[in-house]
């Protein structure tokens, strides 16, 4: 029976894959725990999965004031630089302390985690690095996903993912310290490449998106696996609705769901206001998620409805289309319910998941949040809600993800892996 750690940290989007993936692992035999930020405990116990401790101290600061500030974008990231640092070496201690605890046998782990390369070096164990988009693969078919896309080639998109040793090597002086001061292993250079394991193998990488979404490059070596999504189930078979929600969905056609999942900002109140104006100019009725997103108007009209949250699985399926901001998770849960799906990008990758949804012909161009204005989002809605063969292949693509089980898929694998 093979004991397997499972590693990540970040939003509720990085944490349900993690969880998906416990489960399917457990069902096959294996001894799993899942370690990340100790806000998320509850829901990965009532998943049956064994928690490992990590503090919370990373996520309190991205949901701060000044943590929300930037992802408005500007730059404003920069400063948090100095108040990241000696989180993450907390955060490393707390995986190091979970990793003695666990005695895995292998590890599977997201890169912002940091510490799961480092760890199966010390205990000389398999490792797998997941995220949900190609980050880390070169590929000549598109470019780094956090990378604009620019028409130079197969040359330029290959060199793009150089660019990764950038975003890391900022925090390789605390890398360092860790692996010489606790690990006891050697140094390594400010862009080391994550993908070559010491002894000179490739990292086994597991990407759980679905090449329906995004095909998978022909360049792609063997060593990277393309599953298709990790789906959590949410409980939106047993899931009952408020009364007030069931009688909104009653009362009219489908309405638009808007939502921005942890994306805020000081500009929040003012994007509330502009989606209600959109939703009005494009005849549209509408269901509003506040969340993390801060969406709260100060009114609203009796063609719109405000919620908390709702499992995505129950709630999306009763959409006429989603606006969001085009992260993984939230992406998949509506191509997968078979809505045509309007991205508002902030940061990071979601802007390359708004072009690759537009250019499968699921949804409208994307709108970066800066530039979002009630007539193009009103736009957009319109063609989302009216275009008759952006609404089919919506369809098409939700078809072909709910017969696909990506679980089961990095599940073969990483057993495979240890035979």
């Amino acid at each position: 029976m093979t004991k397997i750690l499972l590693i990540t940290i970040g939003s509720r989007g990085d944490i349900q894959p993690f969880i998906a993936l416990g489960k399917g692992l457990q069902a096959a035999g294996h001894t799993v725990a899942l370690q990340t930020a100790e806000s998320y405990r509850p829901m990965i116990e009532a998943h049956g999965i064994p928690y490992q401790y990590m503090n919370n101290g990373f996520m309190a600061l991205t949901e701060s004031k000044a943590g929300q500030a930037a992802t408005e974008g500007g730059g404003k990231g920069f400063a948090l630089i100095k108040q990241v640092m000696p989180l993450l070496r907390s955060m490393l201690d707390d995986e190091w302390a979970a990793v003695q605890a666990f005695q895995p046998d292998m590890v599977v782990y997201h890169p912002k985690s940091l510490g799961g390369y480092h760890f199966a070096e010390k205990l000389g164990i398999p490792a797998f690095l997941s995220v949900p988009l190609p980050l880390y693969t070169p590929t000549g078919a598109y470019p780094n996903p956090v990378v604009p896309p620019l028409p130079l080639g197969a040359g330029y998109n290959r060199f793009t993912y150089k660019l990764m040793g950038l975003a890391t090597a900022p925090y390789m002086g605390v890398i360092n310290d860790f692996r010489v001061n606790v690990l006891g292993l050697p140094k390594r250079g400010r862009f080391a490449n994550e993908l070559v394991q010491p002894d000179g193998t490739p990292t086994q990488v597991l990407y759980p998106y679905s090449r329906h979404v995004l095909p998978v490059p022909d360049d792609y070596p063997p060593s990277v696996h393309v599953t298709g999504y990790w789906t959590l189930d949410d409980n939106s078979t047993s899931y009952t609705p408020p009364a007030d929600l069931t009688a909104f969905l009653a009362a009219g056609a489908p309405p638009v769901y808007v939502g921005f999942g942890s994306m805020s900002g000081a500009k929040a109140s003012q994007r509330a206001e502009i989606v209600l104006e959109a939703l009005v100019k494009s005849g549209q009725r509408g269901v509003l998620a506040s969340g993390w997103g801060g969406l709260k108007p100060s009114a609203l009209p009796d063609s719109v409805f405000m919620i908390d949250q709702a499992p995505h699985g129950w709630l999306f399926p009763r959409m006429a289309a989603v606006v969001h901001h085009g992260g993984a998770g939230t992406t998949a849960a509506g191509l997968r319910a078979g809505k045509p799906t309007v991205i508002v990008p902030f940061i990071a990758d979601q802007p390359f998941w708004g072009r690759v949804v537009a250019d499968i012909g699921a949804g409208p161009a994307p709108i970066p949040q800066g530039k979002l204005t009630a007539d193009n989002l009103a736009a957009a809605i319109t063609q989302a809600v009216g275009d008759s063969a952006m609404r089919q292949k919506a369809e098409s693509v939700g078809s072909a993800l709910r017969a696909e089980d990506g679980v089961r898929a990095a599940v073969e694998v990483i057993t495979a892996r240890r035979r």
